[in-house]
């Protein structure tokens, strides 16, 4: 009997964690057909598929994180929500030269995830920043040139940290992004206005010295670059 109950319990807990691995392939594979390794996306073909990305959208909206998911799985959801939307916006509107043009494109309450409606602001501020890791910010795209570059692969917990800690060292080493030297920073606006987002173990420099092969001084002059919202294609 003990040896009865103890294959039901595992095979219990075997199904929870098979339930909590999320299938983020079929974004893979969109991404792989229409995004560069430089993170410039072919909306004109990625508009051909459009059917697969509501498939997986709808997906995502099917299966959503509760408490009992792990912060990797759900920053990995989010992370991919975030930029799967941000695809299908741009698609909805397309050919567009800019995020911008469209009327209120982070405020848009156009998907709903468990019967709530969400947009991207929701999921940017009320979600992702509250997870309280700041690499979340150079792993979502607002489909601009002046964005981190949109990485052709979902991410997945597995593989979490690897993909976050890549996406934050490209992001400062890209010098049309950052210019950044041992006494002087001319960074993306993105630590500008996330500014807090940074602090939560020491101050910017402290953060920037973690990902750069610079080693920045304490007393680097600090200036911010233009941001360019043209589409990132």
């Amino acid at each position: 009997m003990t040896t009865f109950y103890s294959i039901i319990i595992c095979t219990l807990l075997s199904f929870s964690m098979q339930a909590q691995n999320f299938d983020h392939s079929s974004w893979t594979r969109l991404l792989q057909k229409h995004v560069s390794n430089e993170g410039q996306v072919n909306y004109k073909t990625f508009k051909t598929d459009n059917k697969e990305l509501a498939t997986y959208i709808a997906y995502l909206s099917k299966h959503t994180p509760n408490d009992s998911f792990s912060k990797e799985e759900k920053l990995a959801y989010w992370i991919n929500t975030y930029n799967a939307l941000t695809i299908d916006l741009i698609l909805r509107n397309y050919p567009i030269k800019s995020i911008k043009d469209i009327k209120n494109p982070w405020d848009q309450r156009i998907w709903t995830f468990s019967g709530e409606w969400y947009n991207l602001n929701a999921i940017e501020h009320q979600i992702l920043r509250k997870m309280n890791e700041p690499r979340i910010h150079f792993a979502i795209v607002c489909a601009s040139i002046s964005c981190p570059k949109l990485l052709n692969e979902a991410y997945t917990s597995k593989n979490l940290d690897v993909q976050l800690t890549k996406a934050t060292k490209d992001f400062l080493a890209d010098n049309t992004k950052n210019s950044i030297s041992i006494d002087k920073l001319e960074l993306s606006k993105i630590f500008q206005w996330f500014a807090k987002d940074f602090k939560l173990n020491g101050d910017l420099i402290d953060f920037l010295n973690l990902y750069t092969d610079i080693k920045i001084s304490n007393k680097a002059k600090t200036s911010y670059k233009d941001y360019n919202w043209n589409l990132n294609e």
